[in-house]
């Protein structure tokens, strides 16, 4: 080979290594749905990008607020969003019976988010007490965690009075109705905040043996067959972030904040910690951080079949791909 020829490929090998070295100009740009406002409920999302985990993989992404008028599956469906955390295990089936080609590649709260509550003064302390009562649910997939709830305990849906429940704790608080739904993450807090909290009882989906995933990540089949390298970028990178996060809970706080400025820091403060637990809980720990488990899930579709939310169960080899969260590292996912 020649002096010239031997320059020409050094000239090469050093461009390509400046390259390596900058900022990707080309680098994809894709974005995230989230299922509602900045919070610390997102808290892995804003970090990944907040320290540059999506960047080092080249995707330029956008993470885009939900709210009450957004659906999060259609818009991912439709490609107006690259990626989406919806919620729960009944949102990717019934998306699937729906005919929207979307795939779940990732979940991030291990068990049920949200539990039942009542005042101490009631005298309910079980599923069975809800008869004769007024019991407020969401009507976003809830309600079929309480339907489940009630079956198992040997409780009619017709023998208590089922109504649906606001965003606001305000009616419950005012005693509107007898029991109230409320996530442990931000509802609860609510109460907790008011002075409430040793006036509660608690009555778990999980004890009855009805167990919910939420913040299911997802993609859209198109995108996941023609661009499974982003796929896994995306969520290798989102897992990292929330590793972080929750290894630097402050750090995570101000940068939820940053995206925020109006949110209130000890309530978000309080509902990280509680997020914390549903997501190490369960295959979170064992497996890993947004560990997708099968068999609750299976057992969630034959509760949704059985109360015909869902007329007959979804293939979950196709509803559910596990292959990218298999790829990555597991000093990545485990805590």
């Amino acid at each position: 080979m020649s002096f010239k020829s031997l320059r020409i490929l050094a000239a090469v090998a050093t461009s390509m290594a400046l390259l390596a070295g900058m900022p990707a100009s080309a680098a994809e740009k894709v974005s995230l749905r989230l299922k509602w406002l900045a919070q610390a409920q997102f808290a892995g999302f804003y970090v990944a990008k907040a320290k540059g985990f999506y960047d080092q993989g080249g995707l330029d992404l956008t993470i885009n607020p939900g709210g009450p008028n957004l659906n999060v599956e259609t818009l991912v469906a439709s490609g107006n969003d690259t990626f989406g955390l919806a919620g729960g295990t009944e949102t990717v089936l019934l998306a699937r019976e729906k005919g929207l080609p979307l795939v779940c590649i990732g979940v991030t709260v291990q068990n049920t988010p949200f539990t039942y509550v009542t005042y101490k003064d009631s005298g309910i302390t079980k599923v069975k007490d809800f008869a004769g009562k007024k019991v407020a649910t969401w009507f976003t997939g809830t309600q079929y965690t309480l339907y489940s709830m009630l079956a198992s305990a040997g409780v009619k849906q017709s023998d208590l009075t089922i109504v649906p429940q606001s965003g606001s704790m305000a009616p419950f608080v005012e005693k509107q109705f007898d029991v109230a739904a409320a996530t442990y993450y931000n509802e609860l807090n609510t109460l907790k905040e008011q002075g409430l909290g040793d006036k509660l009882t608690l009555i778990k989906p999980d004890d009855y043996g009805v167990v919910v995933q939420q913040d299911t990540v997802l993609v859209s089949e198109k995108y996941r067959n023609e661009k499974p390298q982003q796929v896994q970028v995306f969520l290798t990178a989102t897992i990292k972030g929330w590793k972080y996060a929750l290894q630097n809970k402050k750090e995570a706080i101000d940068i939820v904040m940053a995206a925020a400025p109006s949110l209130n820091r000890a309530h978000q403060e309080a509902m990280l910690d509680e997020f914390e637990k549903l997501v190490k809980a369960g295959k979170g720990t064992t497996d890993g951080i947004l560990a997708i488990d099968l068999p609750t899930v299976e057992k969630m579709q034959a509760q949704l079949v059985g109360y015909k939310a869902l007329k007959a169960p979804a293939d979950l080899s196709k509803a559910y791909d596990a292959s990218f969260w298999t790829q990555v590292p597991a000093a990545d996912k485990k805590f």
